[in-house]
This record gives C-alpha cells, sequence and structure tokens, in this order.
C-alpha cells in the first residue's frame, strides 16, 4: 500500500487528510476521494481549464497535449496542471485553482399567471375532505379507527393507507372530536390532519436541465405562484454535458448514486427554500412535477443510464410515472406524489413534452418549430396534424463551457457586442467583464462576422486585417494559444488578462450551432416544407430567452427566416411542468401527444452528415460552393477536408465533427 502515493489537496479550509488512489487515476479522481469538489465540465477529456491545480510538492505525470493547449507553456512550467490529465508519481500537495467568482445567474423561471390562461382547466388531482369521524365506542362494534374514517369519505377513495399515514391514525382521530382534513391525491389518501387546513394546498413544479434547475411553489388551488427557486445543477462538476455525465457513471452504481445524490440533495434544498420565501409548511406540499431531459430524468430515479449512451439510446421507460416523495426519497416534502411526463425517445425527454404543453403547438393551424436551446437541444416542428422531433446535441459551449474565458450567465459576464471603429461589450451587471457567456459569444461572432473580422468559414485571417480599423486590427493577436480576438482589454476588465474570443472558441461555437440549426433544417426537410411555410419559430428554454434573434440568424444558428416570425416563449418546460401541476387533464395529455410525436433520429439520415457539415459555415454559401471557389488555393487553415463525414452517434457527432474540423 505504501507504494502507492499520498495525495494531499490544500484548500481554504485547510490541508485535508491524505488519499490513496490506484496508479491510473488522475488528480480528479484523488479529489473526489477526498471530498474536494473541483468541476469537470468537459467530462475529463482535457478540453477545458476547469479542474486547473497547481502541484505544490511531489513528483508528477509528465505534461501532456491538453496541458499544454489548455493551459500554455508558462503555466505548465509552474507546475500548473489539469486535474483529469495528470497522475500522481509519488506523495504530493495540491492545490485546487478557485473557480471562477460567477454570481447573480441569470436564471429564467416561467413566471406566467395560469390560472387565467385560457383553456388551462384547474384539476390538481389534489382534493381536500374536511370529514368529522367518531372514534370506536363499544366492544361489540366491530369497527376500527380507519374504517370510520373512510365512512366520512367518497365510496372512490382507495382504503389503503401509507403505514405512516397509518400511524398518525389514532392520535388525529381523538383530537379536536375527531375533526380532520383528509388528503387525497387521484383518490388514494396522502395525509391526514387534525382539524380544517383545506385552505393550505400546495405544489411544486421543477425543470431539471443539464446546466440549471427551476422551481415553483405554487398554491394548487388558485394557481397562484407563491415562489420560485432555481441555480446551477450540481451535477455540472461530473461534466458541462450529458454525455460526459453518462459516461461519468456508466456501468458504476456507486458513481449514478453519486450522481443521484447532487440532485435529490439540491431539490431538497430547494423545497425548503421555497417554503421558507413562502412561509408554508412543506408537509402540505403534495404534489410535485418533475420534467428533464432523459438522461435527468433516469438519474433523478436512480435508473441505469449507460444504455442511454449507446445505440440505440433507448431510455428504460418513456411512461408518464407518478411515486411519492418517500420513494425517491425527496424527504423535504414527505406528503407529496412526485409525477414525471413522459418521454418521446432518446434524448427527447420531458422537458420537451412540457415545451409542447406550454406552447399548445399541437393545436396549431399552420406549421410551427420549437427549439430548445441548451447544452442539450430539442426541436419540435409540426402543427395539428403531426408533430416530428429531434434532439441536437449542442454541448456545453453555449454556457461558457470549453471556451478560453467562457462563463455562464451571470455577474461580469459579456452578454452583447457592438463592433463599429472599434468595440463595445455590454456586461451583465455593468460590472467590469470576468469573461463571456454564451449569449455573449453568439453576439460576439456575429459582429466580428460583420465586421470582417472572421469570414465564413470562421477564420481569424490576421493577413486580411488590413481593411480593419486601426483599433480593430490591433484587437487580433497571435499567440500560444492561437489566434484572439480582444474583447476587453485588461485595463478594462476584471481579471488580469484580456478577455478574448479565441479562435478554438469560434470553433467551438460552430460545432454547437451546427447541431441545432441541423436538427432544424432536418425536421423542415422530412416534412417537406420550406421556410416560408413555418409560420412561428419558438425560442424555449432560459438561455433562448437570452440571445440576439439577429445575431443568432446571422451566424446561422437559426435559419434565415424573417425576424417577426421568431418569437421569445420563457422557460417553456417550467411552464409547461406548472400547467401538469395544476391540471390533470394537462398531465395526461401528455403521454397521449408523446405516442403520437415522431422522433427523427437525426444520426440514423444519411442527409444529416452534408446537413451538419455545411451547418458549420456562417453564411448560406456550402463549403463545397467555397471549395470550388478556392480550388486553386492553398487549403485554409481550419477549413473541413472534403468529403469529411461526421459521426453515425447522434451525441458524439459534435466531437466527430471537431476531429475533423480542425482549429488553425
Amino acid at each position: 500500500m505504501d507504494s502507492v502515493p499520498a495525495i494531499t489537496f490544500s484548500t481554504a479550509a485547510g490541508l485535508t487528510p491524505a488519499v490513496r488512489v490506484q496508479a491510473e487515476s488522475t488528480l480528479l479522481d484523488a479529489a473526489r476521494v477526498a471530498g474536494v469538489e473541483m468541476d469537470a465540465t468537459c467530462g475529463g477529456r482535457g478540453r477545458c481549464r476547469s479542474c486547473r491545480v497547481k502541484v505544490l510538492s511531489g513528483e508528477i505525470s509528465p505534461p501532456t497535449l491538453q496541458d499544454t493547449l489548455q493551459l500554455g507553456h508558462d503555466e505548465v512550467k509552474e507546475r500548473f496542471r489539469l486535474a483529469c490529465q495528470t497522475h500522481a508519481m509519488s506523495d504530493c500537495t495540491v492545490t485546487p485553482m478557485p473557480p471562477k467568482a460567477e454570481s447573480g445567474y441569470q436564471i429564467l423561471a416561467g413566471q406566467v399567471d395560469l390560472a387565467s390562461s385560457a383553456g388551462l382547466r384547474l384539476d390538481c388531482g389534489v382534493t381536500k375532505h374536511v370529514i368529522t369521524a367518531k372514534s370506536p365506542v363499544g366492544e361489540h362494534h366491530q369497527t376500527s379507527d380507519v374504517e370510520e374514517i373512510l365512512a366520512c369519505l367518497p365510496p372512490t377513495v382507495e382504503r389503503r393507507l401509507p403505514l405512516e399515514l397509518l400511524r398518525k391514525v389514532p392520535g388525529a382521530l381523538r383530537k379536536q372530536k375527531g375533526r380532520l382534513t383528509v388528503t387525497t391525491f387521484n383518490e388514494e389518501i396522502v395525509d391526514i390532519e387534525v382539524g380544517d387546513t383545506s385552505a393550505h394546498r400546495y405544489g411544486m413544479a421543477f425543470d431539471i436541465g443539464t446546466t440549471s434547475i427551476v422551481g415553483t411553489l405554487m398554491d394548487l388551488a388558485t394557481g397562484e405562484q407563491l415562489a420560485a427557486v432555481g441555480g446551477l445543477n450540481p451535477q455540472a462538476q461530473y461534466g458541462g454535458d450529458l454525455m460526459s455525465r453518462i459516461a461519468y457513471a456508466q456501468f458504476d452504481e456507486a458513481k449514478l448514486a453519486t450522481l443521484r445524490g447532487k440532485i435529490l440533495s439540491g431539490i431538497n434544498d430547494f423545497i425548503k427554500e421555497a417554503c421558507e420565501k413562502a412561509r408554508i409548511s412543506a408537509a402540505q406540499i403534495y404534489k410535485i412535477v418533475v420534467v428533464g431531459n432523459t438522461c435527468m430524468h433516469h438519474v433523478f430515479l436512480g435508473i441505469d443510464v449507460s444504455y442511454v449512451g449507446l445505440a440505440p439510446y433507448a431510455p428504460a421507460i418513456r411512461d408518464p410515472l407518478v411515486y411519492s416523495a418517500r420513494e425517491i426519497p425527496l424527504k423535504a416534502a414527505p406528503n407529496a406524489k412526485v409525477c414525471l411526463l413522459p418521454i418521446v425517445a432518446g434524448f427527447v425527454g420531458a422537458d420537451t413534452m412540457a415545451c409542447v404543453l406550454a406552447t399548445r403547438i399541437y393545436e396549431s393551424e399552420e406549421i410551427r418549430a420549437l427549439v430548445d436551446i441548451g447544452t442539450n437541444g430539442e426541436v419540435v416542428m409540426g402543427s395539428k396534424g403531426k408533430l416530428f422531433a429531434c434532439s441536437a446535441p449542442a454541448g456545453p459551449a453555449l454556457e461558457g463551457a470549453q471556451i478560453r474565458h467562457g462563463m455562464r450567465g451571470a455577474l461580469g459576464a459579456i452578454e452583447r457586442v457592438e463592433i463599429g471603429a472599434d468595440v463595445a461589450c455590454k456586461v451583465i451587471g455593468d460590472a467590469p467583464a470576468i469573461g463571456i457567456c454564451g449569449s455573449g459569444l453568439i453576439d460576439a461572432c456575429a459582429k466580428m462576422l460583420e465586421a470582417s473580422v472572421i469570414d465564413a468559414n470562421g477564420l481569424l485571417r490576421r493577413e486580411s486585417s488590413a481593411a480593419l480599423a486601426p483599433a480593430l486590427q490591433r484587437r487580433i493577436l497571435s499567440g500560444e494559444g492561437g489566434r484572439q480576438f480582444v474583447l476587453v482589454w485588461k485595463e478594462d476588465a476584471g481579471r488580469d488578462h484580456d478577455i478574448s474570443v479565441t479562435q478554438a472558441d469560434i470553433r467551438q461555437l460552430q460545432l454547437a450551432k451546427s447541431a441545432i440549426y441541423s436538427g432544424i433544417i432536418m425536421l423542415r426537410d422530412v416534412m417537406g416544407v420550406r421556410d416560408d411555410e413555418i409560420h412561428e419559430l419558438m425560442l424555449c428554454g432560459g438561455f433562448g430567452n437570452y440571445i440576439s434573434i439577429e445575431s443568432s440568424v446571422k451566424i446561422r444558428l437559426l435559419p434565415e427566416l424573417p425576424i417577426d416570425r421568431i418569437t421569445y416563449m420563457g422557460n417553456a418546460a417550467a411552464i409547461g411542468a406548472q400547467m401538469a401541476l395544476l391540471s390533470e387533464t394537462e398531465r395526461l395529455r401528455a403521454f397521449d401527444l408523446a405516442q403520437k410525436i415522431e422522433h427523427v433520429a437525426l444520426a440514423a439520415r444519411p442527409e444529416f452528415q452534408a446537413i451538419f457539415v455545411d451547418g458549420m459555415n456562417f453564411s448560406g454559401e456550402s463549403f463545397a460552393a467555397q471549395e470550388r471557389r478556392t480550388r486553386n488555393a492553398a487549403p485554409a487553415p481550419g477549413a473541413i477536408a472534403a468529403g469529411a463525414t461526421v459521426s453515425a452517434m447522434p451525441h458524439a457527432v459534435v466531437s466527430a465533427a471537431d476531429r475533423r474540423y480542425v482549429a488553425s
């Protein structure tokens, strides 16, 4: 055992006890064993800087190419490393670098007056029966406490009581002369309270996203929103995208339990926070609706996600599910029934069904499309006649991950960019810029394209910068990290370095935006419709409602539709979850709709490869046309090789294309 290196972590709280791990384990693995939280947004593949550490003492493995690419030669010489790439060769002490000081996240909750929404029937399934039951009075009376209570209830109420409630019955029946409130959910008894508590009937709706979680506490009787809570998904430290998290937990029950523990702990904390805000008892939350993509859905329930990450990417179950909170367990709301909306297929999950409910796309006479832009994007297109859906694996770049100076939408993030004679940036909170979020990256690339800082292929070209204004010319730099365009100079930033968009960042954006764009185009082609036949394109999700529509169309994240036909829909998944919370009619409708939606497996269609490669471009000119136009010129760095293909695995397609679309 002594031959196995001992690793100690120096944190703000002091030195951790030394841990010993297997020789093939990395410093990131050791950190998790030691209980040191360390982000790995790329899933430990050496494609981001989130697990950066400094080795204070001891011998470690030689730096990898990923170390040098992400950290640069200077930091590597100073013994900075990526924890996911580094192995201890002897006893060593390591300091995790502090994460980005991000605060004030922009997390979009569903804020709609659902009670007055047209067509929403308030039939939540939760009923409070106020009764007066008599306790048995004579030995000759062959009865029981439970029978006396049931005799006061409608005959449709189920006779079986959960053991936890059965234990409450004797004491409750003999207080206040048998005055009780019996709460049922779809005729099943979920709570028994002393006295009349009919005025207190609450529920919560949760949208569990890959990056963030949003929850809403609601009065089930009136539909009033009592409190909104939300924050980052605590699973993010195990990977910024779905496939990274699936890979982490694949065929490993202990790691699946780790992911599940993170999400359950987060949801329990949000329930407590919401109840404190609204000053209500969590024991009177009787219904919770949870939506999320297939991976989040399965992890929440503790279902093995190994096969969700392997072809044919089939979920374990697609049906709508109802469990008691004690089964899950959600200890913060012990009397609740937890309802999960159905899954369509593959990665088109319960969150998509919530978007379908919220947008009512299934009632449309005209062809419409809803696009949920995020780490895992989904597209639904059609009308009341037929709906088609697909999953578009954009990856975490749109959330700021795997971007050199990327960050989530928080205080200090660049969210808008203007380029004229020089560059002007709008920063969240009007604070000094410390990074750039996804909406800022989209805007920056759109404005760089308009200003000819980059070309249609996304290339930063110093050699063609002579036509630019002098201030813009100075912003194009080359260094060991490759070419970059400076948005904010160091002296004006909240960091000790320039805030830039690098060539690699542009490539990451191209991969992400092509996934979304290709999903829309693929469904359009499957339906056999033209762009001018799409009556409306609805942007759903927290991220989708912060991006500039004009910039998104400019870089071909979205198809070239008239701007007035592209609309913001808010956090439609959260709104749909709230609708299912307040209305059993809506919750049951979701299952019927899920059975009728046709799932389109993108990578199974041979034409998708060409669509995806073309979608990488920032202009409508195909790469084939550009090749013909520049046939006699030397190949430009970063150009896609002729005949390049992308992987047949839909959720590996981005990384596969990345290997072929070589950054200069």
